[in-house]
C-alpha cells in the first residue's frame, strides 16, 4: 500500500497541473529547488560545529 505506481504518480501530476496551471508550476520548482538548497547549506555548515563542540567534551 505504501508504494507508487506509474498511473497514481501520473494522476498526482494532472491534479497538479490543473491545479496550479502550466506558468505557475515552474515557479514553483525554482522555489522548492532554493529551499532544498539553503537547507543543505545549512545542514552542511551546521555539522562542523558540532564536531568542534564533540572534541572539546572529550
Amino acid at each position: 500500500m505504501g508504494r507508487l505506481g506509474v498511473t497514481e504518480i501520473l494522476v498526482i501530476l494532472a491534479v497538479v497541473l490543473l491545479l496550479f496551471g502550466g506558468k505557475k508550476i515552474p515557479e514553483l520548482m525554482k522555489g522548492l529547488g532554493s529551499g532544498i538548497k539553503e537547507f543543505k547549506n545549512a545542514a552542511k555548515d551546521d555539522q562542523p560545529a558540532n564536531k568542534k563542540e564533540d572534541e572539546t567534551k572529550e
